[in-house]
């Protein structure tokens, strides 16, 4: 009987770097579906962060839908739903990728992550550079409902194989038809959504973090000035902040923008020199500023997408829901979105997605995620 998924990458390190994105959690969801994989992790409902494997990333991808009688579950499903539901399980994150780093991968000794999301490699070694370190290949297979997720890894002719144990999620709405409950953001009540480069959003948390702080606030407006500020407090070390403002020596100063008659150009000018769109359009009852706050350790949590990736988007609901949807580049995809061999020179863009709930009231001196990421809005 066909396998209900099997799929090769000829770049282990790709997935590594994807999936070491969301590694805070020990346990990770994980639905298969014709166009990829999809890893979802929480902590305590009020953060999730996602990945998701597209089909491109591999060189062969194949997914045969189980048959409504061959689950292990008694769902009743009709002809027309029935394709909709896809397998769904849960299995140790923290195993998996101690797999896939079977042979070094993940290596901190012999190379890291730059800010600016660039591969470094510290230790100089002919055989331990990102060219060598991205030639394994990896296999991944799922036989039928239950069975275990088997990988196999290879490099220069040494093969090793896992089997990881699958779970049943006691979630009665994990394994539905709509998957998980995700952190809902209301995409058509966006009050901010900012865009820029992921290396300044990733400096300033650790500027942050720096005084140990408890809580981070997140102030953004369109019409005065700093325009948008991270600010951290609670910590034993006081109130710290990184403020973003317009660039004035390379760009127009306060009293040409005075000048200007047109005042939708003036607000469109009226944004941190550092973003690529800069948009705060909160209702008339929160006046001109958007400002939520955080609870730091979990957005901390998201520190090494944000070293990963190229770009960041920033986006905020009225409810206060923060999604961070990080952009990240990896060499050597196929730039047709096709499955078959990696090109030389091509590269893939993945997206890593974190959602945060605010905190309210007395929740900001408490300990205080989940997601359902998507490509909208770049």
């Amino acid at each position: 009987m066909e396998p209900i998924f099997s799929a090769v990458s000829n770049d282990a390190y790709h997935l590594y770097t994807l999936l070491r994105c969301i590694g805070f959690a020990e346990k990770a969801r994980i639905q298969i579906t014709p166009d990829g994989i999809r890893f979802s992790v929480e902590e305590s409902r009020v953060m999730q962060g996602l990945v998701f494997l597209d089909r491109a990333l591999f060189t062969t991808y194949t997914f045969n839908a189980p048959r409504p009688q061959d689950r292990n579950d008694d769902t009743l499903v009709d002809e027309e739903s029935a394709g909709d539901i896809y397998p769904q399980f849960l299995i140790s994150l923290t195993a998996l990728l101690e797999t896939l780093q079977i042979f070094g991968i993940g290596d901190a000794s012999q190379s890291s992550f730059l800010p600016n999301g660039s591969f470094q490699n510290t230790s100089g070694g002919a055989f331990t550079s990102p060219a060598v370190l991205l030639g394994r290949t990896c296999a991944l297979r799922y036989s039928s409902p239950g069975s275990s997720l088997c990988i196999t890894l290879s490099e220069s002719g040494v093969t090793t194989t896992c089997e990881l144990t699958t779970y049943e999620s006691d979630d009665p709405s994990f394994g539905s038809a709509g998957g998980e409950v995700d952190i809902p953001l209301q995409r058509d009540a966006i009050i901010m959504k900012i865009i820029m480069r992921s290396a300044w959003l990733y400096n300033a948390i650790n500027e942050l973090d720096a005084t140990d702080p408890t809580v981070l606030t997140i102030s953004a407006s369109s019409k005065n000035a700093p325009f948008l500020t991270l600010s951290g407090s609670g910590g034993p070390f006081s109130e710290s902040s990184v403020k973003f403002s317009a660039d004035k020596e390379n760009g127009e100063s306060e009293a040409s923008y005075k000048n200007l008659q047109d005042e939708g150009a003036k607000r469109a000018r009226l944004a941190p020199a550092v973003t690529e769109t800069f948009q705060v359009n909160p209702p008339s009852s929160m006046g001109s500023l958007v400002k939520e706050n955080y609870r730091f350790a979990l957005i901390r949590k998201a520190s090494r997408a944000m070293a990963a990736a190229s770009k960041v988007s920033m986006r905020g609901d009225i409810q206060g829901v923060l999604s961070l949807q990080f952009m990240i580049e990896l060499g050597g995809g196929n730039s047709d979105g096709d499955v078959g061999p990696a090109r030389g020179g091509t590269k893939h863009v993945s997206f890593v997605d974190f959602r945060f709930v605010p905190l309210v009231g007395q929740e900001d001196d408490e300990e205080g995620g989940e997601e359902n990421g998507d490509s909208e809005g770049w």
